[in-house]
């Protein structure tokens, strides 16, 4: 199990994540002599953060147990709010409004088809480097778009980025491990390098071999390190995607100290898309 949260934060909902796992029994028993014991056992939540010290008060240890059990019990299928969202709410990316963004493809290999979904938590990147479709941006957006920052000015590009991959094709973790290489390639095709003051955070996982843990001989499905090529091509266009998605979904905010960060112009970014022929 696994959340994205801000700095401060990772420590409440780490608490409280593992709370609901105990009192949801969603973890797997302690075993003695062959049988379960109640009310024991592992559970490993992963939490991850990205600062968002310039829009949210991160000192005012703002988020509660209920907020993270609000969002643990409204987990649901299919399509998820992006934008100014969840731990996404305070982010920015590339100098506009960042967030939460998704994105997903379906994925035919010779082994059959298969989903891979990616999550971002978009709070990297400078407007210098900024590009999409190969068209660098930086000078086509005006100054009346950057960031009126009143508290301190981190570096450039200081931030992080959290991609969570899913997927329901057979992977083992070196697999898996292998996936999450790709996804700087994605980042980067906006503009992105890693920046020295950015924590990227990348995490991949199968829903696959549900039952492989277990106190016996386990037998697994993998696919061969050999097809799955379009996995990655499908990791690249995924993550590329979801930041975009969370840059379109943002809303212009005003945070802290009237800090004020601009939603990316999506009309004007359409007509430099035009301009530059990427479409009709």
């Amino acid at each position: 199990m696994n959340s994205p949260t801000n700095t401060n934060s990772v420590g409440i909902v780490r608490d409280t994540t593992s709370k609901w796992m105990i009192d949801n029994h969603f973890y797997f028993p302690y075993i003695n002599n062959g049988q379960p014991v109640d009310g024991v056992g592992y559970f490993y939540p992963v939490v991850g953060e990205t600062w968002d010290g310039l829009l949210n008060d991160i000192n005012g240890f703002h988020i509660k147990p209920e907020h993270a059990l609000e969002a643990l019990n409204n987990a649901h299928a299919g399509a998820i709010a992006e934008g100014n969202v969840g731990g996404g709410t305070g982010m920015i990316c590339h100098d506009f409004k960042g967030g939460t963004g998704t994105a997903s493809r379906i994925v035919s290999t010779e082994a059959g088809e298969f989903t891979l979904g990616v999550l971002v938590q978009a709070n990297h990147g400078m407007r210098d480097t900024f590009q999409i479709c190969g068209i660098p941006l930086k000078d086509e957006f005006g100054p009346e778009t950057m960031p009126v920052i009143n508290t301190f000015a981190p570096k450039p590009g200081t931030g992080s980025i959290i991609v969570i991959l899913a997927t329901d094709a057979p992977l083992l973790p070196w697999q898996l491990s292998k996936l999450t290489k790709r996804v700087p390639i994605g980042i980067g095709l906006l503009g992105a390098y890693g920046d020295n003051g950015s924590g990227d955070i990348f995490l991949a996982f199968s829903t696959a071999n549900e039952n492989a843990y277990s106190l016996g001989i386990s037998k697994i499905d993998m696919l061969s390190d050999e097809i799955i090529d379009p996995l990655y091509i499908a990791t690249v266009e995924a993550v590329e995607e979801a930041v975009l998605n969370a840059l379109c979904a943002a809303e212009t905010m005003e945070g802290r100290d009237h800090n004020l960060v601009q939603a990316l112009p999506q009309d004007q970014l359409l007509a430099i898309l035009k301009k530059y022929g990427k479409i009709k």
